[in-house]
């Protein structure tokens, strides 16, 4: 348990964040994908600096960069905590109405902008271990966007809590705050040379006490059908129709256990996307995911096999199957350097909390940092419901999770 005295701020710095829309843009091909998500950007090197950190700033391309020096004469690995700024593109995220629900007792939580939206106590199991504590929700207009702006007020309330207490011992402390997360494209212009960290941790999780060394690895899969064009009156035994192909090929994958809502757990799937076209050429776009590279291998077969199957019966057509590699299960990178998540679980205990080691069922930032040399574990920021207007954080998880990056750093300088 903690010895330390924490004067938190993380809650009225949450509450001032969400209200900054930064939602990010899949169709964009600028980046940031957003100018707003600058703005958030903007607020956070303000607040840096005037708590002390004063290389904090935000580049061209929408990262915030901001160092804490070590107080130790110790030599200690170089720490990133990281969280990103912007929010899903699947639900709006302007004019954010946060709501504060005091001393939660229980039951369902109505939500006043719009009352058809109602955080239900036997669908959202997590709210079981909230008795008494302080909820923020929105007022069901919007999503909230604690997914990721929990992590981002802890890692702010943490480099506030450092600089005010120079007796507590730390090696240097970077802290990355990222655009473009929830579209994929979090650490697309990332500078990890200028980052110069040697291991990282994102705070970008859900239930307070969890860690995750693990995700999906991840490919998108391209189909191009090029069918057989003719004039519809006179299309008998000629026609061969590329949206027809396209449907068919989708009727085809399988029903049970290889779709988002049939698999849980460590199942991966094959996921139609997008669907595209006219009657000569069709697109179909997939996203593969696995925990395995074998998982990927056998489903990116399976799906160029119904393929197959299916322009058996349109032999004048034809069809190009392409993947990509999106990103890779970060576990590969972090089982290498074991006491990055050993010194994570440590840090949970030492806040109070009962450690829980999961898996991830998508990706973070931290599945590409640590391909990109920057070895990134998964650590809970609170959020719940994300991607939704029933999205939830409570006060105390986040307060938390300010002492497990507290503690973290501590038992860098400790094991040095």
């Amino acid at each position: 348990m903690s010895s330390l005295t924490f004067t938190h701020t993380v809650t009225e710095r949450f509450l001032r964040y969400v209200t900054i829309d930064t939602q990010s843009d899949p169709e964009s091909p600028s980046s940031p994908s957003t100018e707003k998500q600058k703005d958030l950007g903007r607020v956070l090197v303000t607040e840096l600096k005037a708590i002390g950190v004063a290389d904090a700033h935000l580049d061209d391309y929408g990262y915030v960069y901001g160092t804490i020096p070590a107080n130790t004469d110790k030599k200690v690995p170089v720490i990133c905590f990281c969280s990103h700024m912007d929010t899903s593109p699947d639900v709006t995220g302007k004019d954010v109405k946060p709501q504060v629900v005091k001393n939660y007792r229980g039951g369902d939580i109505t939500l006043p902008g719009d009352t058809s939206q109602v955080i239900r106590f036997a669908e959202h199991p997590a709210l079981k271990n909230q008795i008494g504590n302080d909820i923020i929700t929105t007022d069901g207009t919007t999503l909230l966007g604690a997914d990721n702006k929990a992590g981002v007020a802890e890692i702010m309330d943490a480099a506030h809590f450092f600089i005010n207490n120079p007796d507590v011992k730390h090696g240097t402390i970077k802290i990355l705050f990222t655009p473009d997360e929830e579209i994929g494209r979090g650490v697309d212009n990332v500078d990890i040379k200028k980052l110069g960290a040697d291991f990282g941790y994102t705070m970008d999780g859900e239930s307070a006490g969890s860690v995750e060394d693990e995700t999906f690895s991840a490919d998108g899969a391209t189909i191009t059908i090029n069918g057989v064009s003719a004039h519809p009156g006179y299309a008998k035994g000629k026609m061969e129709h590329a949206i027809k192909i396209a449907a068919a090929i989708v009727e085809r994958l399988p029903k049970e256990g290889c779709s988002p809502e049939t698999t849980s757990g460590k199942q991966g799937f094959l996921h139609p996307i997008g669907i595209d076209g006219a009657l000569e050429q069709a697109t179909l776009s997939f996203i593969v995911r696995d925990f395995t590279e074998e998982g990927l291998k056998e489903k990116e077969a399976l799906l160029e096999t119904i393929v197959k199957d299916v322009m058996k019966d349109y032999p004048r057509s034809t069809y190009k199957f392409e993947v990509r590699e999106q990103y890779r299960n970060m576990k590969q990178v972090i089982d290498r350097h074991p006491h990055i998540l050993e010194y994570a679980i440590e840090a949970i205990r030492r806040a109070g909390l009962r450690p829980m080691r999961t898996a991830i069922r998508g990706g973070t930032d931290g599945s590409r940092l640590s391909f990109m040399g920057l070895p990134c574990p998964n650590i809970f920021a609170g959020e719940h419901a994300f991607h939704s207007r029933l999205e939830w954080v409570s006060r105390q998880d986040m307060e938390k999770a300010v002492q497990t990056i507290v503690h973290l750093a501590m038992i860098w300088e400790e094991k040095a």
